[in-house]
């Protein structure tokens, strides 16, 4: 399907109007919501869809005119020249996007759901425009006049064709209708799969409430139950009262608190299996969305929509693909089989010599405990270095010691934002002048999405030889507190928002003459990079000493805790490498597996994970109804292992040394992130950091896994 008409959601990194934004534009008496004018009422979304759809077949019938092959690829990816006044397709996308943003993040339920009905819309206006022969044929004819084109031009279109035959525009219109209904089909069975997850969250209910910490209460709710059902030896319950309990709600961050500080194994087991059986109706919702897939990839000539899927990325196959994770996961089975044995002995210790296993629901508890020993850590004090105020002080030292730019927080326009926590920046250089627009929308809140992403309002593109749309992102997070100055963020969050930050510095720093490789629009199996190069800053004490401050005393963290930190991080490093490795196989099965070889995906899921994991399956548990990244990222998700082998040698071979240096960040910044996707990734990463970074294997690329290997200590 065309990459510029067609979306994948916002919400994992992907991804106007025609006026140019200025970050520092002069406030007006009222604006709408993200700066559109349309949206000063939810009502607007309508409009804005009117509006698109109307310009978007203008542009339609331009290019259906053959204008020269460089003004097919301009009007193509909403750029024109002086002489025609076209918007452009991606006004489409630009609906999309902010569409998806509300959706996720507005308090407003008006909002939401006219959000929800235009993006459900213009998503079916994109099958429209994917299906149109003169779009296709344009793109040919500029393909065939390859010689006016410069390298990013004749790349984009070859892109473009390339998607537009995945949307099946060359087959014959009984199929290209098919392939055009299964992608709506496919569209709202991903919406209901993530839907079911908000919905129906699971929960256990507790008795007596004694059973749960003190630290936990916050998460819970009480109940009562007859004192018949309490036990004889209970203290205080007669024979007409009732008996307190408290019902813990199992969404994943609440049951993330439980599994690591209740110390009641049955309590753990009891929510493990509650949060990991829930939401059942995603079992039949995740049949129907293979199903569709397959029948797409099929259609379209591909014997498995992991074959479909892959093609155009740097792996190319299933098989290339299978043999990397494979690979891992035999490089990492010794260390991970080491770690699993030091959990059980020090279960042993602590309960006796009896227990003869580990249940997953021991994990998370045993080694909090075993980390804060052997490392003296008191996870509470940590978080006192990182209030969220300081964090963001973070993010603007991190960008403007690499790459000499400021960020400076705006005010925003009256009706602009969506809720009073959001903040404004520009991103400003001193000779470039604006780069872009960055919203942060960090904290929770009720009816927010539980989610943490990168949302790409606006690409960036060349204008003229003197004029670039500035990009517009959104980074969105949920990090929890009373307010905005009391949020304190654990560590691991710290590691999200600077992975967070790493989508949004892609997009603001890339450079592309087309928004169609502008930041993240890149091969999915790269995109990831960026993000996860980032998260080592939050590591690195000679970066985290520069703002990490004690939120009291407003002492520097101490280069003791972070070492700590550490520590206690690469305690386990190799059983969450292990678990990696296994989502991906996961997702990688289930969209292999063809219809006559047909197996339900809880016998999948169970008997990859009794061959790949170290701890064993718990039969009736279906842990993948609630792995969203199915549906994002279907046959996708071993991306994040390719980004987790790019980052660690980029780290060592360009930032390690001296990570704060202006001249890595240069690096970073020209031979990296300014090119989105306008280079082929593999050209990239060879000029980035030389021979190493790369392999080639069975007619497709992936990472050197010595990097990684090394630094997790996986080797002898």
């Amino acid at each position: 399907m065309l990459r510029a008409l067609s979306r994948t959601p916002a919400v994992y990194f992907r991804h106007d109007r025609r006026f140019q934004h200025s970050a520092t534009a002069p406030l007006v008496k009222e604006a709408g919501l993200y700066g559109f004018d349309h949206l000063k009422t939810a009502k607007g979304f309508q409009r804005m869809v009117d509006d698109a759809v109307e310009r978007s077949n203008e542009l339609v019938n331009y290019i259906a005119g053959m204008p020269s092959a460089p003004e097919i690829i301009k009007a193509m990816d909403e750029i024109s020249d002086a002489a025609y006044e076209h918007c452009t397709v991606l006004e489409v996308c630009t609906v999309i996007d902010s569409a998806e943003l509300c959706r996720h993040t507005h308090p407003d339920r008006e909002f939401v759901q006219e959000a929800s009905k235009a993006s459900l819309r213009l998503n079916e206006y994109l099958h429209y425009l994917n299906s149109n022969p003169s779009l296709y044929n344009a793109i040919i004819r500029a393909e065939q006049n390859q010689h006016l084109l410069t390298d990013e031009a004749l790349r984009a279109a070859r892109h473009l064709r390339t998607d537009l035959e995945k949307g099946g525009i060359h087959l014959s219109p009984e199929k290209l209708d098919r392939v055009n209904q299964l992608n709506i089909d496919i569209l709202q069975l991903c919406r209901e799969f993530n839907e079911n997850i908000i919905a129906d969250p699971g929960h256990v209910d507790i008795f007596p409430a004694s059973r749960i910490p003190k630290q936990l209460h916050h998460l819970t709710k009480a109940i009562y139950r007859p004192s018949s059902f309490a036990p004889k030896t209970s203290v205080g319950i007669g024979p007409n009262m009732k008996e307190k309990g408290l019902r813990l709600t199992t969404e994943p961050n609440c049951l993330c608190s439980i599994l690591q500080l209740a110390s009641d194994t049955e309590v753990r087991k009891l929510a493990y299996i509650a949060g990991n059986s829930v939401p059942r109706a995603n079992l039949v919702v995740l049949d129907k969305l293979l199903s569709a897939r397959h029948e797409l990839s099929e259609v379209l000539g591909h014997k498995t929509y992991s074959e479909f899927a892959l093609k155009g990325n740097m792996a190319s196959s299933p098989e290339v693909v299978l043999s990397f994770l494979h690979e891992m996961s035999k490089m990492v089975r010794p260390k991970a089989e080491e770690e699993f044995k030091k959990i059980l002995d020090f279960k042993r210790g602590r309960i006796g010599q009896s227990v003869e296993d580990l249940g997953p629901w021991d994990e998370a508890y045993f080694t909090r405990i075993m980390k804060s020993h052997a490392h003296n850590l008191d996870y509470s004090v940590v978080a006192s270095y990182f209030s969220l105020p300081q964090c963001i002080e973070g993010l603007k030292l991190l960008a403007e010691s690499l790459f000499g730019v400021k960020f400076r927080e705006i005010p925003l326009f009256p009706g602009e934002s969506w809720h009073p926590d959001v903040l404004k920046l520009s991103l400003h250089h001193p000779d470039e002048g604006d780069l872009g627009c960055l919203y942060l929308d960090l904290k929770s809140r009720m009816g927010k999405h539980p989610i943490c992403a990168h949302f790409a309002i606006k690409g960036g593109r060349r204008i003229s030889d003197t004029d670039y749309q500035l990009p517009v992102v959104a980074l969105v997070c949920n990090f929890s507190g009373s307010n905005f100055q009391s949020v304190s963020l654990h560590h691991s969050e710290v590691e999200t928002l600077f992975h967070e930050f790493g989508h949004a510095l892609h997009s603001l720093l890339s450079r592309t003459d087309y928004q169609h490789f502008s930041g993240t629009r890149v091969a999915l199996d790269f995109a990831e990079t960026p993000s996860n190069l980032l998260e080592y800053y939050a590591w690195d004490y000679r970066f985290l000493r520069t703002f990490s401050k004690h939120c009291s005393t407003g002492d520097p963290i101490p280069e003791n805790l972070i070492k700590s930190l550490l520590g206690a991080k690469n305690m386990f490093a190799a059983t969450e490498l292990q678990r990696q490795v296994f989502y991906a196989l996961v997702d990688q099965e289930l969209h292999t597996q063809l219809p006559s070889s047909y197996k339900d995906s809880i016998s999948i899921v169970a008997d990859l994970k009794r061959e790949h994991m170290s701890w064993g399956y718990v039969e009736g548990t279906h842990w993948h109804t609630r792995f969203s990244h199915l549906v994002s990222y279907g046959a996708g998700y071993y991306s994040y292992l390719f980004a987790k082998c790019f980052a660690a040698t980029i780290w060592q071979k360009v930032l390690h040394e001296d990570p704060l240096s202006r001249g890595a960040g240069s690096a970073l910044r020209f031979k990296l992130l300014q090119h989105g996707g306008a280079k082929d990734p593999a050209i990239i990463l060879n000029d980035l950091v030389g021979d190493g970074a790369i392999r080639n294997q069975n007619g497709g690329i992936i990472p050197d896994i010595t990097s990684l290997g090394k630094e997790l200590k996986l080797f002898d």
